[in-house]
């Protein structure tokens, strides 16, 4: 069973081998509530999940050892545990989904794993490693529904504590939820009076669902670009310390996630994955009731795929009003093409694309579409060019 001498034990097996990442202040996320961020993005391997790895590693018997680990992991547990097995001397092979970014799987073939790629998500991966295992007699070494993982990832729970002794709400990333049940459990142990909770990508709500409705619910399938939580099903231990230590979880948005990942980058100078993101993007969107608290948000991990970082960017700007694509219909005449780009550069917008289309099914036979991309500064500022140019008489269609 899990107990906090056990998460104590943790913590100190792991001093020797992760960072106790630091603590900082993040006013700019909520003006409204004094937010601080625990920076896991910034542990080795990019993620928490080497605690939760790494300490469960630690303690397999020689046997166990000896017949080397398999895990399953959308691509963080995976460079975990290959760690955690090269560093104890132990072969590692890791269940890995098709679609995890390629700089995931790159990194966990570095660290010592051999890898076995999976069609599907999380959850087949998960399935084929059930039967590797019982075919080779791998120890496995489960992602999150394993009590020595929890009890790694409680050691963040401790740090917590020692940092900012006076917190008064964490809010913490939510897949499986092994980060969570750790994390709750140490703090709700320790501190009974402290607020915690638990942030899922919508687009794969499976922890939300079933503490809702009281029973384990599996997903039939998740969608979000938080990849690190799109876990179909929550564990049987995970639900049952979720239902007992944490006080509600909530779901965020794609757009709301990008949101948060810019932020950070832009404010912070910090680079999140998706699912490292999910507990800024909840506080930046007021999605729990942390107003004038000292709160602290976990940015769970940092091993974004460089080659989807500009499209999340991309969508960042556009949720946050920082990019904005008008359309309007113009008729077609000399001069018309004047007089808008003449309003925007009136309101301080940057044109960064034109385009114009005469063959566009309009109103009047005689008008044609003008799309502008324009660098914007926020929703206000977009409302303004759209008021601008409807007061001088032309047809804004969006």
């Amino acid at each position: 069973m899990l107990s906090l001498d056990k998460i104590y034990h943790a913590s100190f097996v792991l001093k020797e081998v992760i960072r106790c990442t630091d603590l900082i202040a993040a006013p700019q996320i909520n003006p409204d509530s004094k937010i601080y961020l625990k920076t896991e993005n910034l542990q080795i391997t990019g993620s928490f999940k080497v605690r939760g790895a790494y300490y469960k590693i630690s303690q397999l018997s020689d046997e166990e050892k000896a017949h080397g680990v398999i895990a399953c992991s959308a691509g963080n547990h995976a460079q975990g545990v290959a760690l955690g097995a090269t560093k104890n001397g132990i072969k590692s092979l890791i269940c890995l989904p098709a679609g995890a970014p390629i700089s995931k799987v790159e990194a966990t073939k570095r660290l010592g794993a051999e890898v076995c790629l999976v069609d599907g998500v999380y959850d087949d991966a998960y399935q084929k490693a059930l039967q590797l295992k019982e075919e080779k007699g791998y120890t496995f070494v489960h992602p999150f529904d394993d009590e020595n993982v929890i009890a790694g990832q409680g050691s963040i729970g401790l740090e917590l504590l020692e940092q900012l002794p006076d917190a008064e709400a964490v809010i913490v990333p939510v897949g499986g939820g092994g980060l969570i049940s750790g994390v709750a459990f140490a703090l709700k142990t320790l501190r009974p009076n402290i607020k915690v909770y638990g942030v899922q990508a919508a687009g794969a709500p499976s922890m939300v669902q079933s503490v809702a409705h009281g029973s384990i619910e599996r997903l039939p399938s998740v969608s979000t670009i938080a990849d690190g939580i799109a876990v179909k099903e929550p564990g049987k231990n995970t639900f049952e310390y979720c239902k007992k230590y944490v006080d509600d979880i909530v779901t965020v948005t794609d757009d709301e996630i990008s949101t948060a990942i810019l932020s950070l980058i832009e404010r912070q100078k910090l680079v999140a994955e998706g699912a490292g993101a999910v507990a800024v993007a909840a506080a930046m969107f007021d999605k729990v009731p942390i107003t004038g608290k000292k709160t602290i948000c976990l940015v769970s991990g940092g091993n974004i795929d460089v080659t989807i970082l500009s499209r999340v960017i991309n969508r960042g700007l556009v949720k946050s009003g920082r990019s904005y694509v008008l359309t309007v219909e113009l008729a077609d005449r000399p001069g018309e093409l004047v007089g808008v780009t003449s309003i925007l550069a009136r309101t301080g917008a940057n044109i960064i694309s034109v385009h114009h289309e005469r063959a566009g099914k309009t109103h009047d036979i005689n008008a044609c579409y003008l799309q502008v991309v324009l660098e914007t500064r926020n929703q206000e500022h977009i409302d303004d060019i759209r008021q601008e140019l409807m007061s001088a008489g032309y047809s804004v269609i969006s």
